[in-house]
């Protein structure tokens, strides 16, 4: 699947493959869209962007079948969480949904569970969809935004690190994030 998912980053029809390829990963694919992403911004680097924002569009809606799946027909949804490893921890993720889905989503984006799993467990605990789409957007949209950036700013190389190193550079992003939220919010209540 892995081996597939690059070639189909070399095609002319590349930018609906990704796109696919991020909605049917939010719900089901076990291979994560930046195996498209990566090579399809090595190759046009000038459209790293365009392509991250395609795979966030494409997550974006998966995740709301994911939410509704969760919703709606958790007993369908299950046998996945089951396959993918995380039936028992499934429940400790529904209880954090429920306390505190948006900082969830926020954070869920560099964590080793996949993020389906933290979707289908928001529409399981009924979380609201505003702070649903917001944390979803900001969790995908961290992760495949600092994959673009990096290969745009950084070529091949930076692509290899990132394939080494994806989860201790997206926690340090996030760190950088909350630092510059902080000080804003801090200004301004000072102002």
């Amino acid at each position: 699947m892995y081996e597939r998912a690059l070639r189909w980053a070399a095609h002319r029809h590349a930018p609906w493959y990704l796109t696919a390829l991020s909605f049917f990963e939010a719900i089901i694919f076990p291979i994560p869209p930046e195996v498209m992403l990566a090579p399809m911004s090595l190759a046009q680097p000038k459209r790293a962007f365009w392509f991250a924002a395609l795979s966030l569009a494409g997550s974006m809606v998966g995740m709301f079948v994911g939410y509704a799946l969760g919703y709606y027909a958790l007993e369908l949804a299950m046998p996945l969480v089951e396959r993918l490893g995380y039936a028992g921890q499934f429940e400790q993720i529904k209880q954090q949904a429920a306390e505190n889905g948006l900082l969830l989503l926020i954070l869920a984006g560099f964590t080793p569970v996949p993020f389906k799993v933290f979707t289908i467990a928001s529409g399981a605990v009924g979380m609201p969809l505003l702070p649903f789409f917001i944390g979803a957007l900001i969790g995908r949209g961290k992760r495949v935004f600092l994959v673009a950036l990096a290969i745009r700013l950084g070529g091949a190389r930076a692509e290899a690190a990132l394939r080494r190193h994806i989860e201790p550079i997206g926690w340090i992003a996030l760190v950088l994030l909350a630092a510059v939220v902080g000080w804003l919010v801090w200004q301004a209540q000072g102002a």
